[in-house]
């Protein structure tokens, strides 16, 4: 701020030189002036709006209803033009939202809005009149004390008092936070700020415990007070009182009927399975004094056959799959043939398996096929071969040749001549220079 430009003659710190304060001369803050007419013709115009007879659009961009006859060929009824008006502004008044908004026609707003509540209140009130004298007349129709007199007179008072007045002492007036910004409004307070919180009612360290966290007091911070008296008496005259009580009750009541039960009132089953009677088993499982308990029954349907089974499904079980134990099918829902399926089906498997070792034993070996080895070189070399040394040398000096040209093809020759003549002695020569790659002496050829 200190250290502004010489050339702005500052008298004081200022921070005018970090922004634009000189005004950009043909920037207007003015705004378009809507709905404003400026010359009202008496008939059509040559170029004018076919439809309504405006100077200031054409046809395509006529807002008017479409005339049945345009004003082109009646020349009756001509809209005036329209004021037209250009503003240059700058990069700021482009992206201005609020540019051109009036703020006085908001107030049309808040006039609704306030009728709306004056007619909500007056309706409000002509009903709790009406309602009060209704009660006062049945009242004096009857005998009434002069006590309740006295009280819907004070009530049709209340009711005559301006409700505005009335209703100003819980409001709260703060900053409230909305989408469009911060705005100063009326807030109505719901809580009563004349009742004493709980941990106040009594000072002393030695009275009922107040947990912050809970924000729970279950003793009566106010033992030896008037009953009639104090509003609060601790969080337990809740779950001592009411349906919380009943509640407690009936569970009391279940709990000790379920030990004072007997076998007249609840079965065996029910009572975890647990009774005074001695019963004897034999190592196998079988009941030799007294009697076995019957399990309790589930929920599902038990012992229900279908079909013509006189089991259950699952009640037998082969080659990984479960059946019926009747008829040994292992289709669920199938039919049941009892026995006779029975016999049927292992006959139609012992016919099975003969078919098969028939099978097997009438089909013959193959004979085993004759491998056919072509004679290749380099596979078997006869015995009785001869080779001639002189040949072998030359052979194998060819051989080199090869390989040598093999490694570098810049010696090799531009008119070369191919025979494709095998001997014995070239086919010598190349078994012995042939390098295998499983040799472990290879290395060490050459």
């Amino acid at each position: 701020m200190s250290s502004a430009s010489w050339y702005l003659n500052a008298e004081r710190p200022s921070l005018k030189h970090q922004r634009k304060w000189k005004s950009d001369p043909n920037y207007t803050k003015s705004w378009y002036d809507r709905g404003a007419k400026i010359f009202q013709a008496d008939k059509y115009r040559k170029g004018a709006c076919e439809n309504c007879g405006a100077m200031t659009h054409d046809a395509k961009s006529c807002m008017e209803r479409p005339r049945k006859k345009g004003a082109k060929w009646t020349s009756m009824h001509i809209a005036p033009d329209e004021k037209i008006e250009t503003f240059e502004l700058d990069y700021d008044g482009k992206r201005d939202r609020w540019n051109g908004y009036d703020a006085s026609t908001y107030a049309r707003v808040i006039e609704r809005y306030e009728a709306r509540d004056e007619a909500r209140k007056k309706y409000l009130k002509e009903q709790q009149l009406k309602k009060l004298e209704e009660k006062n007349s049945k009242n004096n129709e009857g005998e009434v004390s002069d006590e309740d007199d006295d009280n819907d007179a004070l009530k049709v008072d209340e009711a005559k008092v301006d409700e505005s007045k009335q209703m100003d002492f819980a409001k709260v007036e703060k900053r409230v936070r909305t989408t469009g910004g911060g705005s100063t409004g009326t807030v109505r307070n719901l809580r009563i700020r004349e009742d004493t919180e709980k941990y106040l009612l009594n000072l002393d360290v030695s009275s009922a415990y107040y947990d912050p966290k809970t924000r729970s007091m279950r003793e009566d911070p106010l033992p030896d007070a008037d009953p009639n008296e104090k509003f609060y008496g601790g969080d337990n005259q809740y779950t001592m009182s009411g349906q919380a009580l009943e509640f407690k009750q009936l569970n009391i009541h279940a709990w000790e009927a379920f030990d004072k039960a007997t076998e007249e009132e609840l079965p065996m089953e029910l009572l975890l399975g647990q009774s005074e009677r001695q019963v004897e088993y034999d190592r196998a499982g079988r009941v030799i004094k007294g009697m076995e308990t019957s399990l309790p029954k589930s929920k599902y349907e038990e012992d229900i056959f279908i079909n013509n089974d006189t089991s259950v499904w699952g009640s037998w079980w082969k080659d990984h799959q479960w059946g019926y134990k009747c008829c040994k099918q292992t289709i669920r829902n199938s039919y049941c043939t009892g026995a006779a399926g029975i016999e049927a089906a292992e006959a139609a498997t012992d016919l099975m398996k003969a078919n098969i070792a028939r099978k097997v034993s009438s089909k013959d070996a193959p004979a085993p096929a004759e491998e056919k080895k072509l004679a290749t070189w380099g596979t078997d070399v006869p015995e009785d071969l001869v080779l001639d040394e002189k040949l072998l040398i030359e052979a194998l000096k060819k051989e080199d040749e090869k390989r040598r040209e093999e490694k570098d093809e810049r010696k090799r020759k531009y008119n070369v001549k191919w025979n494709d003549e095998v001997t014995a002695e070239d086919m010598e020569a190349y078994r012995m220079k042939k390098i295998h790659h499983d040799d472990p002496m290879k290395d060490f050829l050459n």
